[in-house]
């Protein structure tokens, strides 16, 4: 196959378009009077740090910069694969920065947890021997010193209206702003009255400092937008120290020139933030506190996945009102507990390379994600026997067979048919087994080729046998399936086939089973897009997204270690569970089906 016809099957990314653009621009400009050199200076800092550095040796520097008040989702997925794989295609460093500005949300589980996520996913920020893990709260002194000099230079000012005056003399779409009475002071002034909010002589609220740029401005966000509030809170990084914090959208352009960021890759909502991005880097740079060549930001499409919601503050009423069991319920998209539940990093890293990346926002159903799993987990997953919703089998003619009841027969099966390296699993053949509910009809239905009155069966890996009815309680129920094993027919064995048979069934023996809890879980919702429109999201939530069974497995399974995957054959993927599972108490939780059963 020619590598035109690789390329052509490869989803597309513009934004590999630019960076290549971008690369082959910087070598052809090398060593050319008038450029700016990129500099490192091997850590963050303003424009005099870093033109004492060397020239940066990464080609380029991108950064996944997740504000850490919640877990990560799955929609975080993109975001993450796309700039530490983007780095790492092209010589360049991917930095982890915390963007810490809000201390009210922000806490320090949600730090770790982040950090656990990015390295399960199979990324690492550490490169050369170096970490560029990053909080943009490490540079709250310089974000205030390039307050003061937006003041000093006119294009800052404190303002004291209230949060209803603002809103309304900022205008809408139709409607120019009105600019503040306070717009005009002096520098002097606002440099005065800044410094008032740093040292906590106003309480919450009274003021803000605002950007001077235009009022009329038709993109609103050009509207002298907030740079800093007061907002007494006490920081997960920097405790007490400041009352005054700066803006989100203020903060990050800062964040992205001091670590030298060449592509700040972000979402879509913030393409309308880029002109105030650009100014501001602009108006600091112009004023030496800033290194050229500055970060420039580039937007692209989100990645939605259906059947679930992202909004945080969705995922915590789910969490806070107990429709689920916490941030790492395994039917959560929540990272965590995705890894809960088993999906695979790898199988969530095909997903998101598998998506182009354009400036359209993108659904795919969770199917998508369910099919690359299943080929991840198809080659690796061992096999194993387990009875989910268990209904005894009775042989009647096991001691004539075998001489004695408490003979055990011996038999055996690959643990992975294509994996011959994984070995055998053992396990018995006795007079009692344990077979799953639906495989007996005492009455059968047309196609029906399991057990019923008078048919052969053939046990996987063990005999064919013939049921000769079944047992019930007072009240008519089933309690077990009577058969008799046909002779000379133990798979493996010559001659086992000449009996023919059109139903094949699993089992586990009574006497080695080993009881376990299993979690069948499910889609937490029943609908693709949960709340859109009107719709109370938590009405779609699928009453059916999680059931509890006790099942028996195999003996093999006994003794395995938290978070092993396993096919239960017919059944589909498991996993025991990385929180609940021990060895004397084993918890295992459904991962996928062998088959998408939604799409139907």
């Amino acid at each position: 196959m020619s590598q035109a016809h690789d390329d052509a099957l490869k989803p597309s990314n513009f934004l590999r378009t630019i960076i290549e653009r971008d690369l082959e621009q910087a070598e052809q400009q090398q060593g050319q009077l008038g450029m700016a050199e990129r500099r490192f200076a091997g850590s963050p800092g303003d424009a005099a740090h870093h033109a004492a550095g060397p020239l940066d040796p990464a080609k380029m520097r991108t950064r996944f910069p997740p504000e850490p008040n919640g877990y990560l989702h799955i929609g975080h997925a993109k975001s993450i694969c796309l700039n530490f794989g983007l780095a790492r295609d092209y010589g360049g460093v991917c930095h982890l920065r915390f963007d810490d500005t809000n201390p009210e949300k922000e806490e320090q589980e949600y730090v770790d947890a982040i950090k656990e996520m990015v390295a399960w996913l199979g990324w690492s920020w550490d490169q050369n021997d170096t970490s560029h893990l990053f909080y943009a709260s490490n540079y709250f002194d310089f974000m205030y010193r390039a307050a003061e000099t937006l003041i000093e230079g006119g294009h800052a000012y404190v303002d004291e209206q209230t949060p209803e005056e603002m809103r309304v003399n900022r205008g809408d779409f139709t409607t120019p702003g009105t600019n503040s009475p306070f717009r005009d002071r002096s520098p002097a002034e606002n440099l005065a009255r800044f410094r008032e909010m740093r040292d906590g002589k106003h309480p919450d609220g009274a003021m803000v400092l605002r950007a001077k740029i235009d009022m009329a401005s038709p993109n609103i966000n050009l509207r002298d937008p907030a740079l800093y509030r007061i907002r007494r809170a006490t920081h997960h990084n920097t405790g007490d120290q400041w009352c005054i914090y700066p803006m989100y959208t203020y903060a990050h352009p800062i964040e992205d020139a001091l670590e030298r960021i060449t592509h700040s890759i972000c979402t879509l909502e913030f393409e309308d933030q880029r002109p105030f991005y650009d100014w501001l880097l602009e108006h600091l740079a112009d004023a030496g506190l800033l290194a050229r060549p500055l970060p420039h930001q580039y937007e692209f499409g989100r990645l939605n996945l259906s059947y679930v919601v992202t909004s945080k503050r969705k995922l915590r009423q789910l969490v806070e009102e107990n429709h689920v069991s916490g941030w790492d319920d395994p039917r959560m998209p929540t990272l965590v507990g995705m890894r809960r539940r088993g999906y695979t990093p790898e199988s969530i890293r095909a997903m998101v390379d598998s998506t182009a990346v354009t400036k359209q926002n993108a659904w795919i159903d969770y199917s998508v994600l369910d099919g690359y799993l299943r080929a991840d987990l198809e080659g690796k997953a061992a096999r194993a026997s387990a009875v989910l919703d268990p209904l005894k089998l009775k042989l009647t003619n096991f001691a004539e067979i075998f001489g004695s009841l408490e003979h055990r027969e011996p038999c055996s099966a690959p643990a992975h048919p294509h994996l011959p390296e994984l070995g055998q699993r053992s396990f018995s053949f006795g007079p009692e087994l344990w077979v799953e509910r639906e495989d007996f009809m005492e009455v059968p239905s047309k196609g029906y080729h399991r057990l019923f009155p008078g048919n052969k069966t053939r046990l996987k890996y063990g005999y064919v046998v013939e049921c000769t009815g079944c047992e019930k309680d007072a009240d008519g129920n089933i309690t077990a399936v009577l058969a008799t094993i046909v002779p000379d027919t133990k798979s493996g064995t010559p001659g086992s086939d000449a009996v023919k048979v059109k139903g094949v069934i699993t089992w586990v023996g009574a006497h080695e089973a080993v009881a376990a809890e299993v979690r069948l879980y499910d889609r937490l919702f029943t609908v693709p897009q949960p709340g859109a429109g009107e719709a109370d999201f938590l009405t779609e939530i699928n009453p059916d997204s999680c059931r509890v069974v006790q099942a028996w497995l195999e003996p093999s399974l006994a003794g395995v270690a938290a978070e092993s995957r396993f096919q239960f054959e017919r059944h589909g993927y498991f996993i025991a569970d990385r929180k609940d599972h021990r060895a004397d108490r084993p918890v295992f939780n459904k991962i996928t089906g062998l088959r998408d059963g939604w799409g139907k």
